[in-house]
C-alpha cells in the first residue's frame, strides 16, 4: 500500500483543522509544512475580527481560546477557538493551534500544525511535525525533528522510501492518535490513525493504524 493510498484513508481528517485549504493543495502532508509561514498569514488577515484578537503583526488569537500571562507567543502564530495555552508554554512561531487544543506546561510547539482537540500537556517538544485531530502526547514525549547527521529525512510506507527534501521533520500522527509518555518519535515517522504507543518507546518509520507499538519495535494489532 503506498503513502498516496494511505494518506487518502483519513490518515489526517481535513474537516478538523482550519488548514484544510493548506492540505487541499499539497500532494503529501509534509509539504504543507513548507508554505505554513505564508499560509499562517493570508489566512490570518482573512479571520473574522469579532472572533479572533490580533496579538502584533503577525499572531490571531480567538477571543475564545485561553492564554495564560507566562506562555511565550511568537508569529506568524493562529491560536484557534476555545484552545487552552498553558502556564510556560512555549510557542516559537510558524503554527497553527486548532480548535480546543491544548499546548501545556512547558512545553515547545514550532513549525507545526496542530489540530483541532490536540493535546500537548506536559513537557513536550513538537518541531516540524503535524498532529490529526484529538492526537495526544503523552507527558514529556517529543518529536526529534533533525538527523544526527543533518541530512534529508525519509519516509518509508511497506518499503516505499519518499525523499521529503526536508532536513527537520518531527512526526506525522494520524487522528485519535496516543503517544506514551516520555516516548521519542525519531524523524521521518508516521503514526496511523487510532494507534497507541507504548511509554518510554523509541519509534520510526511507518506505524500501521489502529495498532499497538510495544516496547522493542513489536506492533500488535488492535482486535
Amino acid at each position: 500500500m503506498s503513502f498516496e493510498v494511505l494518506y487518502a484513508n483519513k490518515l489526517l481528517d481535513y474537516e478538523h483543522t482550519i488548514a484544510r485549504k493548506l492540505f487541499e493543495r499539497v500532494t503529501y502532508p509534509w509539504e504543507a509544512l513548507d508554505e505554513l509561514k505564508d499560509f499562517i498569514l493570508e489566512l490570518g488577515n482573512e479571520l473574522d475580527p469579532e472572533l479572533y484578537d490580533k496579538a502584533g503583526d503577525d499572531i490571531w488569537v480567538a477571543k475564545s481560546a485561553t492564554v495564560a500571562p507566562t506562555a511565550y507567543l511568537h508569529g506568524p502564530l493562529i491560536i484557534c477557538e476555545n484552545a487552552e495555552i498553558r502556564h510556560c508554554a512555549f510557542i516559537r512561531g510558524t503554527a497553527i493551534v486548532g480548535a480546543g487544543a491544548v499546548v501545556g506546561n512547558s512545553t515547545e510547539l514550532k513549525g507545526s500544525i496542530l489540530f483541532d482537540g490536540v493535546q500537548a500537556p506536559h513537557y513536550n517538544y513538537v518541531g516540524d511535525s503535524i498532529l490529526g485531530y484529538k492526537s495526544h502526547m503523552g507527558a514529556g514525549s517529543i518529536t526529534s525533528n533533525l538527523k544526527a547527521d543533518k541530512s534529508i529525512v525519509y519516509i518509508t510506507v511497506n518499503g516505499e522510501k519518499i525523499c521529503t527534501g526536508r532536513k527537520k521533520l518531527g512526526a506525522i500522527l494520524g487522528s485519535c492518535v496516543e503517544i506514551g509518555c516520555n516516548s521519542v518519535l525519531n524523524p521521518g515517522t508516521v503514526i496511523g490513525s487510532g494507534t497507541n504507543v507504548y511509554p518510554l518507546s523509541m519509534v520510526r518509520g511507518w506505524i500501521p493504524e489502529k495498532s499497538i507499538y510495544k516496547s522493542k519495535g513489536e506492533i500488535c494489532v488492535k482486535f
